[in-house]
């Protein structure tokens, strides 16, 4: 059982936000910040059984910007 999951959050081109696990093949999207909070948790709920599913999610948010001289 591993303790913890992190998931990459950041912004989808099409809009709204999307999640990819590290390690793992889970990658979900939602309209908004608290929806994809929301689809993240089913994810992992459905994706690993109650013995080994991690007890911490952390979400590591990437924004990406451009800077033109």
């Amino acid at each position: 059982m591993n303790n913890e999951i992190i998931f990459i959050v950041g912004e989808s081109p099409e809009g709204g936000y999307e999640a990819r696990a590290l390690g793992h093949s889970i990658f979900t999207e939602a309209d908004s910040y608290a929806e994809l909070k929301s689809a993240i948790l089913d994810a992992v709920r459905c994706h690993f059984n109650d013995l080994e599913a991690p007890r911490i999610i952390r979400l590591h948010q990437v924004r990406e910007e451009v800077l033109t001289l």
